[in-house]
């Protein structure tokens, strides 16, 4: 016969612990309820007395356990019966056996004198670990976007936005695919790759960090600068088919982009206020257009970056009614000439109507942007101005409209824009139906006036934008 194991003798004295206390407490229970309850005397039914017989029967087997374990594990001798509340004596025995049986044999940190261990150390937590963390890590928020158009346009078109519907007949204004993932409890990996006709291009990619202290974020890699409210958001969060005109004119056709490094700070005061600052490539003709654009001069001194400097706000006027205003000024080098410099300053106001109480979840928006570009070129400094105002009804949530103003003026001797030698004007009208949240059908009219051309041109689009995957929240 070999000695029972320490897992068998651990059962055993499990059970007994349950012989001996649960009957201990029912007794105790129904004392109680007993001395509270008015005794009533009826002559016993025959389904209650088969309820008490199948009671007895099952009984039976209890009791004889009972008596088996009872005769392995010697009783105190206080002449107690199972059944009858546990003594001192008992409660110790009981707990020293099962101490005993939890530690392992020949174990050093074994209890002594019937002591029980310690509680096990808890597990450190340390983010995503483990083949599961790995598998989730492999596994980002994923999602396609789809944004194709058919236009008509009645002269040659000037659209300077790079997925701007930019002939008569179809374009393919872009196949955004969208990923993002925590890395771990540090960071955050975001990516946008476009896909064209011709070719794919790493729109953004850059990682932001998620604990900083002190109010603080830091981002690096490749990403939309935070200048003013248009610049960093993506078509598909737009309310019209096309790129405002001075973004194209001052920024590019991509926008104000590039690799680099951002920092910001949430001011701890009663209303929202982030201050954003970043130190970017100057080069680039589709995202740094007023500064080193096409021709990358490369970096010989700090001054060689393109900087912005942007402080964002946010009043919360009522439980209807929110303001945003933003002040956001970049200054860099351009290639004209030695240590020739260009800056731009902006601000920018958004105020949003949306009551709480509609019970068709309307909501009106006013947006309005306005831009003042300096360069220095050989023996001049130019100046010229830009900017645009847009108002959005989204009447219910599958219906809206919209209406917007953009301008941009001109200059003489001009090296970037020979031909734009005074004001373009453009006005757009919208109407948009979302069939879901994932899918939006949209019909623009445009009315554009280069004035130093003779005639306007008149546009109409249809855009279709189609959405699968992951889609989160746009910002405010």
């Amino acid at each position: 016969m070999h000695a029972p194991s320490r897992s068998l003798r651990f059962a055993q004295r499990a059970l007994l612990a349950a012989t001996l206390v649960i009957p201990a407490l029912g007794s105790a229970a129904t004392a109680t309820a007993d001395d509270r309850r008015p005794t009533v005397t009826s002559a016993p039914t025959p389904a209650a007395s088969a309820e008490q017989a199948a009671s007895e029967d099952e009984a039976a087997p209890r009791d004889a356990l009972q008596d088996e374990l009872t005769s392995q594990e010697p009783r105190a001798e206080s002449g107690q019966q199972p059944g009858q509340d546990l003594s001192d004596e008992d409660l110790q025995r009981l707990m020293q056996a099962i101490g005993l049986d939890q530690a392992p044999e020949g174990d050093p940190a074994a209890p002594v004198n019937g002591d029980l261990l310690p509680p096990p150390a808890p597990v450190p937590v340390t983010g995503r670990g483990g083949f599961a963390g790995f598998v989730q890590s492999m596994n980002p928020d994923m999602s396609l976007i789809l944004d194709v158009a058919a236009a008509w346009f009645s002269n040659e078109p000037m659209q300077l936005g790079a997925h701007d519907p930019n002939r008569t007949g179809f374009t393919f204004q872009q196949l955004e695919m969208h990923l993002s993932a925590a890395v771990d409890p540090f960071f955050r990996l975001d990516a946008n790759l476009v896909f064209s006709q011709f070719g794919v291009e790493v729109e953004e990619a850059f990682a932001t960090t998620t604990s900083l202290p002190g109010r603080t974020q830091l981002r690096f890699g490749q990403f939309l600068t935070s200048f003013g409210r248009l610049n960093p958001t993506h078509p598909h969060s737009w309310h019209f088919a096309d790129q405002p005109i001075p973004n194209g004119k001052f920024f590019g056709g991509e926008g104000s982009r590039g690799l680099g490094v951002e920092g910001s700070w949430l001011a701890p005061l009663p209303w929202y206020v982030e201050l954003i600052a970043s130190a970017n490539d100057a080069a680039g003709a589709c995202c740094a257009r007023s500064f080193y654009g096409g021709e990358d001069l490369g970096v010989r001194a700090i001054g060689d970056f393109l900087y912005t400097l942007a402080v964002r706000q946010f009043f919360d006027l009522n439980p209807d009614w929110g303001l945003g205003w933003g002040i956001t000024g970049q200054f860099g080098p351009n290639p004209t000439g030695l240590n020739n410099r260009s800056e731009i300053y902006g601000t920018d106001v958004y105020l949003r109507y949306r009551p709480v109480n509609s019970p068709v979840r309307t909501t009106v928006s006013l947006t309005a942007e306005l831009m003042h570009r300096r360069r220095q070129i050989p023996g001049d400094l130019l100046a010229d101005w830009g900017g645009y105002t847009q108002i959005v009804w989204n009447i219910v949530p599958r219906w809206e409209v919209g209406a917007r103003y953009d301008f941009a003026t001109g200059l003489d001797n001009d090296p970037l824009d020979p031909e734009w030698v005074s004001a373009r004007h453009r006005a757009s009208v919208q109407g948009t139906f979302y069939p879901s949240h994932f899918s939006r059908v949209r019909v623009q009219l445009n009315y554009d006036r280069p004035t130093w051309m003779d005639e306007p041109i008149f546009a109409t689009i249809l855009a279709t934008e189609l959405l699968v995957g992951a889609h989160g929240a746009h910002d405010y």
